[in-house]
């Protein structure tokens, strides 16, 4: 009996020390910043407090936008010249999170999401046509952005309908609500938007998932929101040009 005892004691705090582990390096799992292969010489910077956050821009004199929010791991500058060339009429705006790429900061859900909401009140000053474009993990900030802005079009790439839900999947043992700091739950601002929206997902999505992309697509009003499905897994490649086919 004391052998069982003992071996329960070690159990028992070998869970706990795992969670409390899994507490403290949380953001350390959700976000890699990565550095700018290709730095913006001439970036929008945004003064959020004492941090600055840069944007990658193509400036063109129009009254069409395009802002994009990238992955977890995803380095935005190289993308700039490939959606200047798709999206020819557009001003082209990249967000780097901050820690990424030259911006200041830490990354968190409450900073992204205000970062997000800066660069679009920047931004409207001087175009009235907005489309936003999310991937991954930044399909989360697009979600809150376009559900407290006029955004004009709502393009989510391998989207998912909440992130406490993914690290449920993750850590199944693990009690993920009382954890979890950044929850990205999509699906809760997905009745808030009336904007036309494209969800783009990947057939083989290995990280995401298809049923967690469906998932949040059944949460938008009816005929708010369309599914496109494409070949290929999470990290796939998908042209800039393809995405504005589809739109």
């Amino acid at each position: 009996m004391r052998t069982l005892l003992s071996l329960a004691s070690y159990l028992l705090a070998g869970y706990g020390l795992l969670c409390l582990l899994l507490y403290l390096l949380q953001r350390q799992l959700i976000y890699f910043p990565v550095p700018a292969a290709l730095p913006p010489e001439q970036p929008l910077v945004l003064k959020q407090g004492q941090v600055q956050v840069l944007v990658s821009q193509q400036p063109r004199a129009s009254d069409k936008a395009l802002l994009y929010f990238g992955g977890n791991a995803e380095d935005v500058s190289v993308s700039l010249a490939e959606f200047s060339a798709a999206f020819s009429k557009h001003a082209i705006y990249l967000m780097h999170y901050r820690g990424y790429g030259g911006s200041e900061g830490r990354p968190s859900e409450q900073a992204l999401v205000s970062d997000a909401l800066a660069l679009f009140d920047a931004v409207a000053t001087e175009h009235s046509n907005i489309t936003v474009i999310g991937r991954s993990l930044g399909s989360g900030v697009a979600m809150q952005l376009a559900a407290q802005r006029p955004v004009q079009q709502l393009v989510l790439i391998t989207p998912f309908d909440s992130l406490t839900k993914l690290a449920r999947q993750q850590f199944p043992v693990v009690p993920v609500g009382w954890l979890l700091k950044d929850r990205f739950e999509s699906a809760h601002y997905a009745r808030q938007i009336d904007t036309p929206t494209l969800l783009l997902v990947a057939e083989q999505d290995e990280i995401i998932g298809r049923a967690r992309s469906e998932a949040l697509y059944q949460a938008f009003s009816p005929g708010i929101a369309q599914l496109q499905l494409y070949p290929g897994g999470h990290n796939s490649y998908l042209p800039a040009s393809q995405i504005a086919a589809w739109l």
